[in-house]
């Protein structure tokens, strides 16, 4: 749903808020013998279930976030991916692994 006059979705959350949602779902639905699906990060971040998907997408190819096992669950015949936050995020990086390797060839280009 959109506002005509301003062309901006009346609910939604910034780009940038998605992924923060999404992040702090998946650390708080984490647990050692069960993680989060996809549906549940997404009620959990309150953002629809594409966007979530999308996002997701993305957040595990910078290794934010990991696919840690399958699950069957109910509303769906096939085993659904369990997500936990990745390497980078568990080790408190809060970046992608290139982040630190362009931060120095920054640094050094500079001098």
């Amino acid at each position: 749903m959109m506002d005509v006059s301003t062309h901006t979705p009346i609910c939604g959350r910034p780009a940038g808020e998605v992924r923060q949602a999404l992040l702090q779902a998946c650390e708080q639905l984490h647990k050692p013998g069960q993680s989060a699906t996809l549906q549940e990060l997404a009620q959990a971040a309150c953002v629809g279930l594409d966007v979530a998907r999308r996002t997701l997408d993305n957040l595990r190819r910078a290794r934010l976030v990991a696919i840690v096992r399958h699950r069957r669950v109910s509303y769906r015949n096939r085993p659904v991916a369990e997500w936990a936050p990745g390497a980078a995020w568990a080790g408190g990086v809060g970046h992608g692994a290139g982040s630190s390797a362009l931060a120095t060839v920054l640094q050094s280009w500079g001098r």
